[in-house]
C-alpha cells in the first residue's frame, strides 16, 4: 500500500467542536495508523492556498490530548470559497488567470496529500464537495472527508452538528448572569441576541437549557430575585411568524406589571424584512464571499430594540449577544461524545478512500455514516412541531405561525 499522508483544515466561523476534533484526528491516525504523515494547513483554505502549513510533530501527537480543554482552534480559521475567482484574486490568495482549485489540488498533489479533512460548517463542506469534484475530474488520488461544525446546527441532512450543544448550554450561563440586569433599573428590557442565520434551533435550545438551569433556584420572597426576574417574555426565531402589534400589546402587559421584561433574538429572525426594508431606502447591504448578508452589519437585536423599546415603555434597554462567547468555548460532554464518534469514522473512511461528510444521516433513521458530498446544504430549518420547542413556547406564553 502507498504512503498515506493526511492534511486537516478548520474554516468559517469558530464552534466549540474545532479544537478537540483536530485533536482527536491526531490521537486516532496515532492509534491505528501511527506511520501516517501529518500536517495541517494553517487559516483554513487561506492557508492551502497560500502554502501555510503546520507539520504535526512527534511532541504535538504526544500532547494532542491537551487540544479538547480549549475553544477556539489551534490551526485558524478563515472564510475562503474556492470557486468565488474574483474574491480569492482581491484578497490576494491567487494570482490573474489562476483558478483557486486548481491552484489548491496543485498545492494537495504536491504536498503528497492523500486524504484531506475539512473541519467546518455548511459552507466548508460544500467548497470540500467543490475541491472533492475537481479532484476527481482531472485525476487526482484525494480522500476529502469532511467533519459537521456549525452552532446552528443546520447542515442538511445531519441530525446533529458538532459544537451546537455546547454552545446553547454556554449561551445559557451567559445569560444567567444578564438577566440580574434587570434588577439594575425599573421598566428594563433586556435582549439576549443568539448566532442563528437562518436556523432558530440554536436560539430555541439556548432558552430551553437556560430554563432547565434556573428552573430549581432558591429565591427569597419579598425580594425583587425571584422566578419572574430568570423568565424569558419572547423568544424569536426565523421559522415563526409573529404579529408585531399583538406581542407588543403582550408584553406591554408584563412590563406594566413586573416591570422588565427579557426576550430571546435569533441574530435571523425578521432578517429578509429588515434587508428589504434597507435595500428600499437605499443603502448598500454587505455580503460575504458566500453571498450571505454579514449579520453584524444588519444587528438585528438592535432593531427588535428599537421598535419594542418604544412600544413597551422602557426606561432602559440593552442587547447583549452571547454569540462570541459561545462558539469560542470548549466542547462540553456531550459534543466530546460527539466529536469521537464522528472523528473515529472520518479517519475509518479515510483509510478507505471514501469521501463524504461523517453524520448522523437523517434520510436513513439517524445513522452515523458517511454521507454523500452532493447531500450536503446549509440553511437547514428548525422544526417548530418539535415538541420540546413547543413546550418551551408554552411556558413564555407565546403564540405564533410556523414561516413557509
Amino acid at each position: 500500500m502507498a504512503k498515506q499522508k493526511v492534511a486537516m483544515l478548520t474554516a468559517g466561523g469558530l464552534a466549540p467542536c474545532l479544537s478537540s476534533a483536530v485533536g482527536g484526528l491526531i490521537e486516532r491516525y496515532t492509534d491505528i495508523a501511527p506511520e501516517v504523515e501529518l500536517i495541517a494547513y494553517k487559516s483554513g483554505y487561506r492557508g492551502l492556498l497560500m502554502d501555510y502549513k503546520i507539520e504535526i510533530t512527534k511532541e504535538m501527537r504526544e500532547k494532542a490530548h491537551v487540544l479538547h480543554r480549549y475553544g477556539g482552534s489551534p490551526i485558524g480559521n478563515s472564510r475562503v470559497k474556492l470557486t468565488n475567482v474574483a474574491d480569492c484574486l482581491k484578497r490576494g490568495l491567487i494570482q490573474e488567470g489562476q483558478n483557486p482549485l486548481q491552484v489548491a489540488a496543485e498545492r494537495l498533489a504536491a504536498d503528497g496529500v492523500t486524504i484531506l479533512h475539512t473541519i467546518g460548517g455548511d459552507d466548508t463542506n460544500t467548497t470540500a464537495a467543490d475541491l472533492a469534484a475537481y479532484l476527481g475530474a482531472n485525476g487526482y488520488e484525494l480522500t476529502v472527508v469532511g467533519l459537521p461544525k456549525t452552532v446552528d446546527n443546520d447542515v442538511v441532512p445531519i441530525r446533529q452538528s458538532l459544537g451546537a450543544w455546547t454552545a446553547a448550554e454556554v449561551g445559557a450561563r451567559f445569560f444567567d448572569h444578564v438577566s440580574n440586569e434587570q434588577s439594575a433599573s425599573p421598566r428594563t428590557l433586556v435582549i439576549h441576541e443568539v448566532m442563528g442565520r437562518h436556523c432558530g434551533w440554536l436560539t430555541a435550545a439556548t432558552a430551553r437549557t437556560y430554563m432547565q438551569r434556573t428552573k430549581h433556584n432558591e429565591y427569597i420572597e419579598g425580594f425583587m430575585m425571584n422566578a419572574q426576574l430568570k423568565n424569558i417574555d419572547g423568544l424569536y426565531i426565523p421559522e415563526a411568524h409573529f404579529d408585531l402589534d399583538a406581542e407588543a400589546d403582550r408584553l406591554k402587559k408584563i412590563m406594566d406589571d413586573t416591570g422588565f421584561v427579557t426576550l430571546f433574538v435569533s441574530e435571523g429572525a425578521c432578517l429578509e424584512e429588515i434587508v428589504a426594508d434597507r435595500e428600499a431606502a437605499g443603502e448598500d447591504i454587505k455580503r460575504d464571499a458566500f453571498g450571505h448578508v454579514k449579520i453584524d452589519t444588519i444587528n438585528v437585536g438592535s432593531w427588535f430594540q428599537k421598535h419594542f423599546a418604544k412600544l413597551l415603555d422602557a426606561d432602559r434597554s440593552m442587547v447583549q449577544k452571547s454569540g462570541y462567547y459561545a462558539r469560542s468555548a470548549p466542547a462540553n460532554h456531550e459534543d466530546l461524545r460527539l466529536i469521537q464518534s464522528m472523528v473515529d469514522l472520518a479517519v475509518e473512511s479515510g483509510l478507505n478512500k471514501v469521501s463524504g461528510v461523517t453524520g448522523h444521516d437523517e434520510d436513513q433513521n439517524g445513522r452515523l455514516r458517511t454521507i454523500e458530498f452532493p447531500r450536503i446544504k446549509g440553511g437547514k430549518a428548525f422544526d417548530v412541531t418539535t415538541p420540546w420547542f413547543l413546550e418551551v413556547m408554552d411556558r413564555i406564553g407565546q403564540k405564533f405561525d410556523a414561516n413557509n
